[in-house]
């Protein structure tokens, strides 16, 4: 006669097998998550770990900063203002020492500070897309040179490029030297001036690439300038905000909520943008209706014009070609706007501010440009070319206070580094500029200012990347030729007007994580009038 078993009985039954299941469950699913833990870092939410060729210890070639939490560093900048963030990569590569990963939102993070590693990243035709937190600028900046890749990259540039020769930016100067006579213009009339450089600095850098670059004088829209420029520092700060959020860095969440915090800078950002294309359009017109008028009916009336060149001249024209449409131009000028009145703006700031702190070379600059500009109202580039000590004390200031302190890459496919290093699939590659040009392996007393590391003979001795204030590469920045003379331009005409005093000190800047590089000081000299 069968046995049935009751209800009571199989309950006990299952009550006992059911614990045995789960932790059964549990040491299967531990195991599998120790075996893969090898190859991928499980609790970095499942970055992909780096390995090295020959099989080495990994951290004997790129040692790993350790992480705050046992969650690699996914959180190491959660509750880190701008001040914090920027600390935490200087006191990685100042700890380490050397090029360190990182592991944290499921990919490795390679962070270089030596040439070696730079310059077969930025030299390399594989490793040309941009790290993912540039991602995070494309609301305000959409994909234009600074943000594309691919085809698109290279079409764009190889258009751009042109605007930017020595023929074209010889036609700026004139504009260059109107700026600079406007600025001291503000100052000349008394013996000492406070000036706050974080302030108007920005303002004359936004004002020139607009009359250069766009063809668009900006003196009867200084009230909108100043709000683009505004709305940009708003943007930044969101931009910042988003970074050290890791939940930020996963698409659907990140849409939900920095977006709607960004949309009225980013109206006034497009529209600023927006009018100025279309004050060029008719201006342009305006001037091949006239040109139309003069010609022969075989001439091209889009070239050999008698007129100042602007580089969105160049976009508008490709425009009629059919190479680029109207969401295209945008991007661009959305572009070189950002990527030309901000760097520009950080390189005069601290140059000044340079000058204001080291007197005696302050007065080898003001020599050299008594010696070389006799006529401050009518020099060329020609005669800029010959201030030889003025662009030394520039280029040491680059090197101390890069514009852009970190360029960001990502492989698109398995990398292999000159030091044996593989990188997977996805692995994100940032070059820190600011750490680069303090590294004492390459730079002795990193931290002295002296513009004669860049005389001739010493510069030979140096690995060309371990100077990189403009990128290196294929993608470096077009615009550096035409960011020297700007610079050069209005401190010729400051250091013939005045000396310039110290009212900011070196101990007081606290620098901020950024887009391009930060203080949260309001970075002020003293402008004295020369005796005549």
């Amino acid at each position: 006669m069968p046995v049935v078993l009751g209800k009571q009985t199989r309950r006990v039954r299952f009550d006992m097998v059911y614990p045995c299941i789960v932790i059964i469950a549990v040491f299967i699913l531990l195991y599998w998550l120790l075996k893969i833990n090898k190859e991928y870092y499980v609790l970095a939410f499942f970055a992909r770990r780096a390995r090295a060729t020959d099989g080495r210890f990994v951290d004997n070639i790129a040692p790993t900063l350790k992480g705050n939490t046992i969650f690699g560093n996914v959180f190491d900048l959660c509750g880190k203002d701008d001040a914090g963030t920027f600390r935490y990569y200087r006191d990685a590569a100042l700890e380490i020492g050397k090029s360190y990963l990182i592991y944290a939102f499921g990919s490795p993070m390679y962070n270089i500070i030596d040439p070696v590693n730079a310059e077969f990243v930025l030299s390399n035709t594989t490793l040309i897309t941009k790290s993912i937190d540039y991602d995070f600028m494309q609301p305000a900046l959409h994909k234009g040179l600074l943000t594309s890749t691919g085809k698109k990259w290279h079409t764009r540039r190889k258009m751009i490029t042109p605007t930017f020769q020595h023929n074209v930016l010889v036609q700026f100067e004139e504009i260059f030297r109107a700026e600079s006579q406007k600025f001291v213009r503000q100052f000349e009339h008394e013996e000492e001036s406070i000036v706050s450089l974080t302030e108007l600095i920005p303002r004359f850098s936004l004002n020139s690439i607009c009359e250069t670059a766009m063809g668009i004088n900006l003196d009867d829209m200084t009230e909108r300038g100043d709000r683009y420029r505004e709305s940009m520092k708003m943007f930044e700060k969101c931009f910042v905000k988003t970074f050290t959020n890791p939940l930020h860095y996963y698409g659907a969440i990140y849409k939900l909520f920095p977006i709607n915090e960004n949309i009225p800078y980013l109206k006034v950002v497009h529209e600023f943008t927006n009018d100025i294309i279309a004050k060029r359009r008719i201006l342009l017109e305006e001037e091949l209706n006239e040109r139309r008028c003069h010609q022969l009916p075989d001439d091209d009336i889009y070239v050999n014009m008698k007129r100042r060149f602007a580089m969105l001249d160049t976009l508008i024209c490709a425009e009629k070609d059919g190479l680029i449409d109207h969401a295209g131009i945008c991007e661009e000028v959305n572009t070189l706007m950002f990527g030309g009145f901000d760097p520009s703006s950080i390189a005069l700031m601290f140059t000044i501010f340079n000058l204001s702190l080291y007197e005696d070379m302050q007065e080898l600059c003001y020599q050299e440009i008594s010696e070389h500009i006799h006529d401050q109202n009518n020099f060329d580039i020609n005669q800029l070319s010959n201030l030889k000590y003025l662009e030394r004390f520039i280029k040491e200031t680059l090197r101390i206070f890069p514009p852009v302190p970190i360029i960001g890459r990502q492989t698109s496919e398995e990398t292999v580094l000159p030091n044996g290093l593989i990188l997977p699939t996805g692995s994100q590659i940032m070059m820190h500029v600011f750490d680069l040009h303090r590294n004492p392996k390459y730079w002795d007393n990193p931290n002295v200012f002296d513009p004669d590391r860049f005389l001739p003979e010493n510069s030979l001795k140096r690995h060309a990347y371990s100077y990189i204030p403009f990128s290196m590469g294929l993608r470096n920045c077009l615009a550096q030729q035409y960011f020297m003379i700007l610079i050069k331009t209005l401190l010729c005409f400051i250091l013939k007007k005045f000396k310039i005093l110290p009212v900011t000190t070196s101990q007081d800047l606290v620098f901020h994580m950024g887009l391009t590089l930060r203080v949260a000081n309001n970075i002020k000299v003293k402008f004295v009038l020369r005796n005549k």
